[in-house]
């Protein structure tokens, strides 16, 4: 199995002016496309060629002498993913089954927004913010570089990417800025719903 850059699910210049077509040149033309590129050289020839990439994930974690592979086929995974949590037009409380769910593990929309943009402020250098469902229960976790919920037992529902290649271009060092963008304007609570129902 070769595997092969995505397509954005909406035009580059959808989400302007909160992420720009020029972030998403480099972030997804350049940035996701090496990531794919690095995976598909390290598992040609090796017993992970022809897996899906939840399976290569899932065989290297923890593993120091597949941590190449690792961390570039968790990055091909968390940007694939991290794509279809943005929508035109997102953002802002969610509705259908995710809304209760937030309310039960939070108490409100508003405490898991907090909670959620902390989490994003607070992974130091690289990674992610996460809403994930592990044992039943709604959690808001943080990963370094390429570490990503599966690994951990954790399945995604949403996350947000702090590396800096992901806002820089548009928000320079304004993280606060960029993550709450996401929360008003970018979420596709559509997408997290599909992912509760799975």
């Amino acid at each position: 199995m070769i595997f092969v850059l995505p397509d954005l699910p909406y035009a580059k210049d959808a989400l302007s002016p909160y992420i720009s077509a020029k972030t998403f040149d480099f972030h997804h033309g350049k940035h996701h496309q090496l990531y794919i590129d690095n995976t598909n050289k390290l598992i040609a020839g090796t017993e992970l060629d022809g897996k899906t990439l939840r399976e290569i994930i899932v065989a290297t974690a923890g593993d120091t002498s597949r941590v190449g592979i690792f961390n570039n086929a968790a990055q091909t995974w968390n940007h694939s993913f991290y794509w279809q949590c943005m929508k035109p037009g997102g953002g802002g409380v969610p509705t259908g089954p995710i809304a209760e769910q937030i309310t039960q593990a939070f108490g409100s929309y508003e405490n898991f927004a907090k909670a959620f943009k902390e989490a994003g402020l607070t992974q130091f250098g690289s990674g992610w913010a996460w809403l994930v469902l592990k044992e039943g229960k709604l959690e808001i976790m943080k990963t370094p570089n390429g570490d990503t919920p599966m690994a951990h037992g954790a399945t995604a529902l949403l996350t947000v990417d702090v590396w800096e290649h992901a806002y820089y271009l548009d928000y320079q060092n304004r993280r606060a800025d960029y993550l709450q963008d996401f929360l008003d304007k970018l979420i596709n609570w559509d997408f997290v719903n599909q992912q509760l129902q799975k």
